[in-house]
């Protein structure tokens, strides 16, 4: 068998005809070690092919040489028994010594003008060379002076040929797995180091148009970030996944000619298991309903505010809330001090927090003060951007509200999503007063009435915000577009924020659509006695008288009950 050393001792055209004979292809480039290994590695993929070839070609061409020494050897014994000079025999040997130096002047001459590898190459087919040369004398010498001193020289040098070649055959069988799985220990090493399935991730699925898709990270509000995690077409084909699908899996590392992270394996998706998310029912077959339960706003981290609008404004769970304020009315408070209520109370809702088109500090404002989700997207950001993370959000709870959750969602406002939607959407040629496109509202009404309460479990809450009496018609046009798609309306007035009374809620103006299914029937009865009461008033004395009697009671229960005195 073939080991390094027999290999490289070899010329690179021995070298091209051993791999030409075994059928192994070596490029035009490739240089005498690409040439050795390769034949190595064919070595260790087809051990008997390259054993027949190596007892056919190479042990014949031993035997020849040995053969040759061996009547070389004799014609000089010979020579030596009838005179003491050199024989015509022992002449031949010189000059097949002189001519194998010659030849070696003339391999020379060719390296001299080879690149310095072929030279090193050429160096070491020398000293091989060489050696056999000497080797071949040495013999020569040696079978002289067996016949002077009678054999036992020739039977040592026979019986130390046995043992040379276990010893060669010992050091081919050491060296040849070390040349032949180099490579492969390599590998083996690569192999035992595996980080796939070691972390688990969670992130909001965002399909694009070829139909893979991302796992955007909430900590990015959902832009895409370096956090993503590629989710390929097969995947989203088997599970049966969307776009706004919560998936929590596990991810390994980026192949060869990979950019991102891959999911290895979704372990949940929108906290159910894989199988019920394959028979889920889309969110535009689901059946509506009037809300029919209420949130209970008066529990923990109740305020004056969250009081007044439980009491005269329920929300319940589906409910399509808009609070139309002014500016400086307290709207952001009041949201705030809702979403408080309604985390403190109803931790099995989901909320979520939608600031479009606001200022940074109320974001962080936000963010540290409510328990909840929050994203963002400020007013130094892009029109495409308030749009792409509006969709997305929205089609996150469309996803929940499929499994079965209570999804509640706070927009701040809804006015300035319309007009990120105005802006990016392309101009139709119908163009109404204030410069508001025919087609631009049709997206945020998608988004405004997708809230519903679902027969069978699960509601989507929206509580959205609508600026009024801004200077801007476009603000005019659009909450009037919005008037009455909602199912619950909140006014604030400017009169009432002006002499600091909050929450600033015109009471006469405030109400629910059927709010006969959130209040029970004695909560009802003195509701109506109450509002034909607050009738006669203006709206900030109206204001007044409530808070006043409000402060004087723990409840709203409390207050209703002081009505009899």
């Amino acid at each position: 068998m073939f080991d390094i050393e027999t290999l490289e001792a070899k010329s690179s055209a021995e070298l091209t005809k051993i791999a030409k004979d075994l059928g192994i292809k070596t490029g035009r480039g490739a240089t005498m070690k690409d040439k050795v290994y390769a034949i190595l590695d064919f070595q260790a993929s087809n051990p008997q092919q390259t054993k027949d070839y190596y007892n056919s070609t190479e042990i014949v061409n031993e035997k020849k040489e040995n053969h040759q020494t061996q009547e070389d050897s004799q014609a000089v014994e010979k020579t030596t028994n009838r005179r003491g000079k050199r024989t015509p025999k022992a002449d031949n040997a010189v000059k097949e010594v002189e001519t194998k130096d010659a030849e070696i002047s003339q391999v020379e001459e060719v390296s001299a003008e080879n690149t310095k590898e072929e030279q090193q190459e050429a160096n070491s087919q020398r000293k091989t060379q060489r050696k056999r040369v000497k080797k071949k004398t040495e013999q020569i010498s040696i079978s002289e002076n067996a016949k002077e001193t009678d054999t036992p020289v020739e039977i040592e040098a026979k019986e130390d040929k046995p043992h040379s070649q276990q010893q060669s055959k010992k050091h081919k069988n050491q060296s040849q797995p070390n040349a032949n799985h180099k490579e492969k220990n390599e590998q083996e090493t690569e192999k035992s180091f595996n980080f796939d399935n070691l972390i688990t991730i969670e992130g909001v699925l965002e399909i694009l148009p070829d139909n893979y898709g991302f796992l955007r990270s909430a900590d990015f509000n959902y832009i895409s970030s370096p956090d993503d995690v590629y989710v390929s077409t097969n995947q989203i084909r088997n599970y049966g996944l969307k776009t706004g699908d919560t998936v929590k899996g596990t991810v390994r590392l980026p192949k060869e000619g990979e950019k991102y992270f891959s999911l290895q394996k979704p372990l949940e998706v929108n906290g159910r298991d894989l199988s019920f998310i394959k028979d889920r029912v889309s969110f535009e077959h689901l059946t509506p309903l009037f809300p029919q339960e209420k949130f209970n706003l008066t529990g923990a981290n109740a305020t004056i505010s969250t009081r007044v609008v439980d009491l005269f404004a329920p929300i319940g769970k589906g409910q399509r809330a808009m609070i139309v304020a002014q500016p400086k009315t307290g709207k952001t408070m009041l949201l705030k001090d809702i979403a408080n209520s309604i985390s403190a109370n109803h931790p099995e809702a989901y909320m979520m927090i939608l600031l479009i088109d606001e200022r940074p500090e109320e974001v962080t404002d936000m963010q540290r003060s409510v328990n909840a989700e929050v994203i963002a997207s400020t007013f130094d950001e892009s029109a495409e951007k308030h749009v792409k993370v509006a969709n997305l959000v929205l089609s996150k709870a469309q996803r929940m509200v499929e499994c079965g959750h209570d999804v509640v969602i706070l927009l701040d406002s809804i006015t300035r999503l319309a007009r990120a939607y105005n802006t990016v959407t392309p101009a139709s040629g119908k163009i109404l007063s204030g410069g508001v496109d025919a087609n631009a509202l049709h997206r945020p009404k998608r988004f405004f009435g997708a809230a519903r309460k679902i027969e069978g479990g699960g509601s989507l809450t929206i509580i959205a915000t609508a600026l009024i009496d801004t200077g801007s018609k476009m603000d005019e046009v659009i909450f009037e577009e919005f008037k009455g798609t909602g199912n619950m309306e909140l006014v604030l007035d400017r009169k009432i924020a002006n002499k600091r009374i909050f929450p600033a809620v015109d009471i006469t103006a405030s109400s629910t659509r059927r709010d006969d299914l959130l209040h029970d029937e004695i909560t009802q009865q003195r509701m109506w006695i109450l509002r034909k009461y607050l009738s006669d008033m203006n709206p900030v004395e109206a204001m007044e008288f409530v808070q006043k009697q409000m402060k004087g009671t723990q409840s709203n229960e409390e207050f209703l009950m002081s009505m009899n005195k």
